[in-house]
């Protein structure tokens, strides 16, 4: 672990976050963010909040964490359906109280999806409300436990009705924050996840940060991320399926060598827009964004290239009187890093009134 962390210093790696599972479960995780901070690397952690009591954000403080991210998708009885976890929320919500008490910088992330697409504006209050400096949107994709559970995945047209309700929140507490003369850098803002957005009116608002202006400029993996499993595999982006886009595991070769001569994780180096079809293919903005998060994609219609989760995308099939359908084709096989198969129809466009349902059915435990 040390020997990859060392690895990552001599690469110039500038942050590492940990992952999970709750990566604070291993006892010796104090010791990996003391070596990487040592190394100049700044330290960061994603979780869940189970389990993060005062004393562990105390020694993840001490040992050089300078921040963390608590995953939150939305009130209570959304959020701990989403995470097949009754309680996850008020863990979770507890952890962020633990982690600011001991002075850390306490972001959020939400999955969003048709569970939680109704509570936009209560989720973002309820974490500004709780003290958390960014609130990040990132659309449940097709993975994981969500591979097999259609009716949780947004529809493409629907995009149009989240990205604009994120853009209205946006405004809405920059307002308040220039109202109360509160400094951009300490105010609370939304901020929107790799396979969110793509050109539309709100682009920059949702996507710039206090000291720089932001629009989607194409997939980052295996470019300024990589991705390392827990038993050595290297992806050029943790979110990647892990099958199709393994470059190497560090247990064989060093850290180094998958990264600079694998084309499983280099993949977005050098490529043009030869791999995109459909829409994607002729789109005004085709050079630079190259089909958007790669593996949205490819966890949805099984290669990356197509994306149909896009607000451009929608919109201009809206002007047109159209729009897109997902469809579920057939079960993910269960395996690990797993991801759904859905096909893509077009239809004419709709007006509906969004009923959101729950669904507690019990989700299979991940192996």
């Amino acid at each position: 672990m040390l020997e990859v962390a060392d690895a990552l210093v001599r690469l110039g790696t500038r942050e590492v976050t940990l992952i999970g599972g709750e990566a604070y479960l291993r006892s010796d995780c104090y010791e990996l963010i003391a070596h990487l901070a040592k190394g100049g690397i700044r330290v960061t952690m994603q979780t869940g909040g189970r389990g993060l009591t005062p004393t562990k954000c105390r020694k993840l403080k001490e040992a050089g964490l300078s921040a963390i991210g608590v995953s939150i998708d939305g009130p209570a009885e959304i959020h701990d359906v989403l995470r097949n976890a009754p309680g996850s929320h008020e863990s979770a919500m507890r952890a962020i109280s633990n982690a600011r008490a001991e002075g850390m910088i306490v972001t959020t992330n939400s999955q969003v999806n048709r569970l939680n697409m109704h509570v936009l504006r209560e989720t973002a209050m309820m974490m500004r409300d709780a003290g958390v400096l960014i609130w990040r949107a990132q659309m449940t994709a097709p993975m994981g436990a969500a591979a097999d559970r259609p009716e949780w995945i947004l529809q493409p047209y629907q995009m149009l009705e989240v990205l604009d309700t994120l853009a209205e929140i946006q405004e809405e507490v920059l307002k308040d924050a220039h109202e109360q003369n509160i400094p951009l850098k300490q105010a609370f803002r939304i901020g929107i996840g790799n396979n969110l957005g793509y050109y539309g009116p709100h682009e920059q608002l949702l996507r710039s940060r206090p000291e720089q202006e932001r629009y989607w400029q194409g997939c980052q993996a295996g470019k300024y991320v990589m991705g390392i499993e827990s038993d050595g595999k290297i992806k050029g982006c943790p979110s990647l399926p892990t099958a199709p886009y393994i470059g190497g595991n560090v247990r064989d070769l060093p850290l180094e060598d998958i990264w600079n001569d694998t084309p499983e994780v280099a993949f977005t180096r050098d490529r043009g827009t030869s791999e995109l079809w459909g829409f994607c293919k002729s789109c005004y903005y085709a050079d630079v964004c190259r089909a958007g998060c790669s593996f949205t994609t490819h966890s949805t219609l099984g290669r990356r290239g197509n994306n149909p989760h896009c607000w451009h995308r929608a919109n201009e099939l809206k002007k047109q009187g159209k729009r897109e359908i997902l469809r579920h084709k057939h079960k993910a096989p269960g395996d690990p890093y797993d991801f759904g198969c859905f096909e893509l129809d077009i239809e004419d466009w709709q007006e509906e009134d969004f009923t959101p349902t729950l669904s507690t059915k019990k989700l299979p435990v991940l192996q």
